[in-house]
Order: structure tokens, then C-alpha cells, then sequence
């Protein structure tokens, strides 16, 4: 077992077939279950800007939490190294989605903002720490766009 490298699967069902398929851009749902053994089902769909539904999550969504999550996790990580006790953490992120002209589309840059507070050690270096989460989480280093932190800390 090489525990360096790790692999990860899920499974994807469009639901979205209003019963004849594809035939016209607005015909048919953009509806979908993602689903990982053991896991709930996550209900998906596409931006409403592009005709999805607003009680699903959109593929965007889902990039921008990812980003948030991997932050916080890397940062708790390094916390309980440097001996600072985090009592709570919030984050508020931002992702901004350019369109392009053919149709395409990309992340051009994500802000996240996390509310952190600690009880035990020096808020200075809980607030230094935010560089070195950034530098551990792997979904941002998989990502070809900044993602930045505005974090507050408070002791």
C-alpha cells in the first residue's frame, strides 16, 4: 500500500431528462446525484444563471467550499503544531468566475475569510499560520488561480 498517493471516486447520475433528452438547450434539467459509497447523496445542479436550480448546489459552489474546507482543515493541522488552541472558526468565502466570449469560463481568483479565535498561544502567530495552511492545502496547490486569505484573529 503506498500511503503517498491517494485516490479518491464517486459516482454521477444526470436526473435532469424531462423525457426527451438534450434536444433543445432549455429542455432539460441540469439536475444531478453525486454520491460516495457511505456518504448522503449530494443533489447538484448548474448555476441558475445557466438554468439550474437554486435548492442544489452548483459545480462553483462546490469548488469554492472545497478551497475553504482544505484551508481550514490544513490550518487546524498547523495549529495543534504551533501549540495554538482554535475554539472556533468561520469563514466567508468569495470566488469570482469569468465568462469568456466562446463560451468558456474560468476561476480567476478566490478570497477566503476566515474568523478565527484561539484560547492559548499568541494571536500574532495564529495569524501567521494562515500562510503555512495555505502552503499544505492540496486543493489550492491543484488550482491555477491565487487563492488569498483575509483572516481575523482574535485571543
Amino acid at each position: 500500500m503506498n500511503l503517498s498517493e491517494h485516490r479518491y471516486g464517486i459516482s454521477l447520475e444526470w436526473t435532469g431528462n424531462r423525457g426527451s433528452g438534450t434536444t433543445n438547450y432549455r429542455g432539460y434539467g441540469r439536475d444531478h446525484i453525486v454520491r460516495a459509497e457511505g456518504l448522503p447523496d449530494l443533489a447538484g445542479t448548474a448555476d441558475p444563471t445557466f438554468h439550474g436550480d437554486r435548492d442544489r448546489w452548483n459545480p462553483e459552489q462546490l469548488l469554492l467550499t472545497a478551497l475553504s474546507q482544505c484551508h481550514m482543515l490544513s490550518y487546524l493541522h498547523v495549529a495543534v503544531k504551533h501549540g495554538i488552541n482554535v475554539v472556533s472558526y468561520q469563514d466567508d468565502a468569495e470566488g469570482t468566475l469569468r465568462l469568456n466570449r466562446d463560451g468558456s469560463g474560468e476561476f480567476t481568483s478566490v478570497l477566503l475569510r476566515p474568523q478565527v479565535v484561539i484560547n492559548g498561544g499568541n494571536p500574532d502567530t495564529a495569524s501567521a499560520l494562515h500562510d503555512e495552511a495555505h502552503r499544505l492545502c492540496f486543493i489550492a496547490r491543484s488550482v491555477n488561480f491565487p487563492v488569498l486569505h483575509e483572516a481575523a484573529t482574535r485571543g
